[in-house]
């Protein structure tokens, strides 16, 4: 395996077997602690890691079934050239070696460095299709770095809620999840852990079990929702302006912990006022509720302790999302709620981490500033003809699926004169588009090491079985691709186990004790936070101040204000009520259960469960519209179209429709998707997507 390293290790199984510690690399809070059974050579079996404390021996049905992404016959195991048309249905493809493809690549990549537009005319895109240091980030950050490429805004999922975050708490810290389950009343917000945070649900079982209520604030009533005590469905994009409501019952009743506010938070005082005005009539009214829906449970988080937040990543994917997370996190400071381990607030817990980003990706090696492309906007990036973008290299991400306004995704991947390479493991929508594409390893092939966004442990993905086909892993390929574009530099040749060394070698006391050897042999180990802590009792937050900041200089420098306040969605009756009028539904496209983002739609279970797009509707919004439980439905606005199948009930508050998502384009009857009609707008800070501020218009296809 060369620079690869081959000790990957392995504890005892059964007679002729060996068990592999591994890693969950997929876009999800939990982060799985795996083992890998392996015979004679090849994979038999994946579970999840028994000793694990958080893992505690489950995987979700996703990755429970693994195998079948490792060993499926679609796979594609050899790199291939396209002949032909691009596009779904045209041209078709021939095998190629390894060593043309990356000679191909790297004699367009000198051709466009020599022409005007230079190297920054070359965009890597990628996301989080694994969330490995390695895979993720390291040798494909120096590649890019070292060409001088243009810079990817990688913002499309979770940038406007950490920003918002940070600005009152100071970066991606909160409750231990572990410590859920002591709670007595918590509040999932905009959250459906269900789907997408099932092993804090199980946590959250055992808090209900305890006698704790359970309460979901979200437009859609969801898997979680349903299991819910209480289900408080608001409009979307409103959330703001309800926890500013629920501030001002806690401060007019007085129902704040003045000892714990006076000791650790920054301007309380500015805030009582700024939230004077936001009264539960007016919230009620910007929301969509009762206004005693708002006092009863401003009035039951004051009073129920230990009281939490679970806030997730679907509140913020609109214009005010940011503004939206920076105020609900405020909440738990009034009411003293971190003075217990169960109590406070949790988002990600991205920052108990220290990772040694730069290490990793040597920012170091740009030969100087490069352009910048977002890439929630990549379809007006590529259609762009002051700056074109000449080249664009996918890997870890399926932008033809998963980014906004999709027409326009498709129309700048349907470019003759773009280059465009795809490393993945199947023909993607993107790569119908590519005109390379080249087989990667899944997460059974490959080492990485992997922290979370949903508990405190770092986890080792130690190899089972030798890369299938000619499978290459992203480090192996841009480590391949930087020997084919004379890149001498010594970090090209690090081997992978270097890198998992290096990723933990920051000096911080956030990582003590946390070391490579250990780690790959244990599979994981926690960070040195105190088990069943209330770290924030004393406040000690990463802001400037220390304390909580409901005032903040930091919101001011990022063009905020300075205190909490209300960003309403650019697409609502309220902002713009001609765009209302004849788009009148506001449309969410949240995770389905057996997808993740557009992972997994393509393999046997979300196809036998799903066969087919679905809308929710409710009720009153179909009987207006002659729409039946069945009926094949249009949603369509200005910026496009896509069909599915009615789902006619009460799950969707009035007035919302709820596609859940992603279909990949060419498995979906239309050969289209939600984000035909998504948006490019980003959010109000964090340059984040804006999936959920979207109107659309729902009508009966005629038969």
């Amino acid at each position: 395996m060369g620079a690869q390293d081959d000790n990957s290790v392995q504890v005892a199984g059964s007679a002729g077997e060996t068990v592999v510690r591994a890693a969950c690399p997929h876009d999800c809070p939990d982060t799985c602690a795996m083992e890998i059974t392996v015979r004679d050579g090849r994979a038999v079996q994946v579970r999840g890691a028994a000793d694990h404390p958080f893992t505690a021996g489950v995987l979700c049905t996703k990755v429970s079934r693994y195998l079948e992404r490792t060993y499926a016959r679609d796979r594609v195991l050899h790199p291939l050239r396209r002949v032909g048309g691009k596009g779904p249905g045209r041209g078709h493809w021939e095998q190629v070696s390894w060593d043309e493809a990356l000679d191909t690549i790297a004699d367009r990549f000198r051709q466009i460095i020599a022409s005007p537009g230079g190297a920054q005319a070359i965009l890597p895109y990628s996301y989080a299709g694994t969330m490995g240091m390695l895979q993720g980030s390291s040798m494909d950050r120096r590649f890019f770095n070292r060409l001088g490429a243009a810079d990817l805004e990688r913002t499309i999922c979770s940038s406007a809620g950490k920003a918002g975050v940070t600005i009152t708490l100071g970066g991606g810290v909160g409750t231990d999840p572990e410590c859920f389950e002591d709670a007595r009343l918590i509040l999932i917000w905009g959250s459906n852990p269900i789907t997408s945070n099932l092993h804090l649900w199980t946590r959250l079982q055992v808090a209900k079990r305890r006698g704790a209520r359970l309460i979901a604030i979200d437009p859609f009533r969801s898997l979680t929702a349903e299991h819910c005590h209480q289900h408080i469905a608001l409009r979307p994009g409103t959330d703001g302006a309800l926890a500013l409501a629920l501030m001002h019952v806690l401060i007019a009743e007085d129902r704040i912990d003045h000892e714990w506010v006076a000791a650790h938070t920054v301007g309380y005082e500015p805030l009582a006022a700024r939230v004077r005005d936001w009264t539960p009539e007016r919230a009620a009214a910007i929301c969509g509720l009762d206004a005693q829906v708002i006092v009863d449970l401003a009035r039951e988080y004051a009073s129920v302790r230990p009281s939490v937040i679970r806030l997730n990543y679907g509140m913020q994917r609109n214009h005010g999302g940011g503004m939206a997370a920076r105020t609900i996190a405020c909440l738990p400071a009034l009411v003293g709620a971190w003075r217990d381990p169960a109590g406070g607030v949790l988002l990600t817990t991205g920052d108990f981490y220290a990772m040694d980003h730069k290490t990793l990706e040597r920012p170091d090696l740009r030969p100087g500033p490069v352009r910048s492309i977002n890439m929630c906007a990549i379809g007006d990036a590529l259609l762009d003809t002051t700056a074109p973008v000449q080249a664009v290299f996918v890997y870890n991400s399926n932008p033809l699926a998963v980014a906004p306004d999709s027409s326009r995704v498709a129309a700048g991947f349907q470019r003759d004169d773009l280059f465009c390479v795809v490393h993945d493991v199947f023909i993607t929508d993107t790569a119908d588009y590519a005109d390379l594409f080249l087989p990667a390893t899944t997460q059974l092939e490959h080492w990485d090491v992997h922290k979370s966004y949903g508990h405190l442990y770092v986890v080792a993905n130690n190899p089972a079985i030798a890369p299938c086909g000619e499978a290459m892993s992203n480090v192996a390929l841009f480590r391949r691709l930087a020997q084919k574009m004379g890149f001498d530099d010594p970090c090209f040749a690090d081997s992978d186990e270097d890198l998992c060394r290096q990723a933990l070698g920051r000096a911080d006391p956030r990582m003590a004790g946390i070391d490579w050897e250990t780690l790959k042999a244990a599979g994981w180990q926690r960070l040195p936070v105190p088990p069943r802590s209330a770290p924030f009792a004393k406040g000690g937050f990463p802001t400037p101040s220390g304390k909580v900041e409901f005032e903040s200089a930091l919101a001011v420098a990022l063009g905020l204000d300075a205190l909490p306040d209300y960003i309403p969605p650019r697409e609502s009756a309220d902002t713009d009520p001609a765009l209302a009028s004849r788009y009148p539904l506001a449309m969410l496209s949240p995770p389905h259960r057996h997808a993740l983002n557009s992972s997994f739609v393509n393999q046997a279970l979300f196809l036998a469960t799903e066969r087919e797009p679905h809308l929710e509707m409710n009720h009153a919004d179909a009987l207006a519209r002659g729409i039946e439980e069945g009926s094949l439905v249009r949603i369509f606005n200005d910026r496009g179209s896509f069909q599915a199948r009615a789902r006619v009930g009460d799950s969707a508050r009035e007035g919302v429709v709820v596609a859940l998502s992603l279909w990949w384009r060419k498995l979906a009857p239309d050969g289209r998707n939600a984000n035909e009609v998504t948006s490019q707008a980003l959010t109000d800070i964090g340059a984040g997507a804006t999936f959920y501020d979207c109107l659309v218009q729902v009508e009966r296809v005629a038969r």
